[in-house]
Formats: structure tokens, C-alpha cells, sequence
């Protein structure tokens, strides 16, 4: 499975257009079932809004789940500018909502639509965007006079999980799945064949 962008913690933003406030939450999930539980939290914590407006895109195994929701605005006016925000940004297993207190004056629909787009933006930008990557397990012993070139190797491919040392060096690894054949040949090099390795 290839990499995909996420956020990387729950983000919060709130924004001022003609006196509406407009208050916005963003969240990484795994699952469909995470993002709507997540919608519903919000809606209930403000449910003296006049608008919850939602959205969220996620990958679970090999299915694909994306929905917005206007919320009782105009068709088309806000929750699709949220969700394409996820999309422009190609984001994944992540909700947004943005919630609306209306001022009292109108925004009209473009200006609705650059609300909740621009609302959704410094949410997400709050959330902070990363990339993640599918890893392939894998676990390495050695000697001892290698450790910082092994170290440094792993670094380039990945991360180090567990480390333990008895009368040699044992690393629990995660590499980059579709790199670790490459890893695995260079490390091979690097410690001239003595490591003993091992799919976890």
C-alpha cells in the first residue's frame, strides 16, 4: 500500500465572517464508524448552533469512505468545500466539522462556501499534515563495533522499536514497505554479512 497524508493530532481553529463565528475541529481517525462518533461529539457539545457542518474521507483496508454533510445550510454551499479541502490537501482517515453561529447577516453562497473552505483550512493546518507510511517488521542482531552505522542506516529506511543487548545487538525495526529489500542488501554490506535477520 502506498503512503498516504493524515493529520497528525486534533486541530481546532475559529474565524470571524460578518459576525458569524465559525469554529472548527479536525480530527485523525481510523475508521468510519471513529469519524462519525467524532461528528456526533461535536454536534452535541454545540448543539445551541445553527450549523454543524461535517466531512470526512477514509481508507479502511481496501474500501474507501468519503461523505459531507451541509448540515442545513445551502446544497452545496459548505460541507463540500470542507471535504474538498481534505482532497486538495489529499488527506485521509481524517473528520472535519466546522460549526456555525450565525450573525445575522447573510453570507450568500460564495461567500458561505469561503467560510467553511477557509475555516477547514486553518483547522487542518492547526492539526498539522503528515505522511504515512505501510512498514514491514523486521528484527536484526549483531556486533557490538556496528551499532552507529546500523543506526544510521535505519534512519534513512525507517525507525528502531526495541533495542536490546546481551552478547550482541538486537533491533526490532519498522521499514518502509517496498524498501526493505534494498535495506536488507545494505545492511547485509554494511555489517560484511555478520547479521542475522529475521520477518516479524
Amino acid at each position: 500500500m502506498a503512503a498516504f497524508k493524515t493529520l497528525k493530532k486534533p486541530g481546532k481553529s475559529r474565524k470571524e465572517f460578518k459576525n458569524s463565528i465559525f469554529i472548527g475541529y479536525a480530527q485523525p481517525v481510523k475508521s468510519e464508524n471513529e469519524a462519525k462518533a467524532f461528528i456526533k461529539e461535536i454536534k452535541e457539545l454545540h448543539s445551541d448552533a445553527n450549523h454543524n457542518v461535517s466531512a470526512y474521507l477514509v481508507r479502511e483496508g481496501g474500501s474507501f469512505a468519503l461523505k459531507y454533510d451541509d448540515d442545513g445550510e445551502p446544497a452545496g454551499s459548505s460541507g463540500k468545500p470542507v471535504l474538498r479541502v481534505l482532497e486538495l490537501k489529499e488527506i485521509q482517515n481524517a473528520a472535519v466539522v466546522v460549526t456555525r453561529y450565525f450573525g445575522g447577516i447573510k453570507l450568500g453562497f460564495g461567500g458561505l462556501s469561503r467560510a467553511y473552505r477557509e475555516t477547514a483550512a486553518a483547522t487542518i493546518e492547526e492539526a498539522e499534515v503528515i505522511e504515512v507510511f505501510e512498514k514491514v517488521m523486521l528484527r536484526a542482531r549483531f556486533g557490538y563495533p556496528e551499532i552507529q552505522k546500523v543506526r544510521n542506516l535505519i534512519a534513512e529506511y525507517g525507525n528502531i522499536s526495541e533495542e536490546k543487548y546481551a552478547d550482541a545487538v538486537e533491533f526490532t525495526l519498522e521499514v518502509r514497505e517496498g524498501l526493505e529489500e534494498e535495506f536488507i542488501v545494505k545492511l547485509v554490506n554494511l555489517t560484511r554479512n555478520k547479521v542475522e535477520l529475521s520477518r516479524l
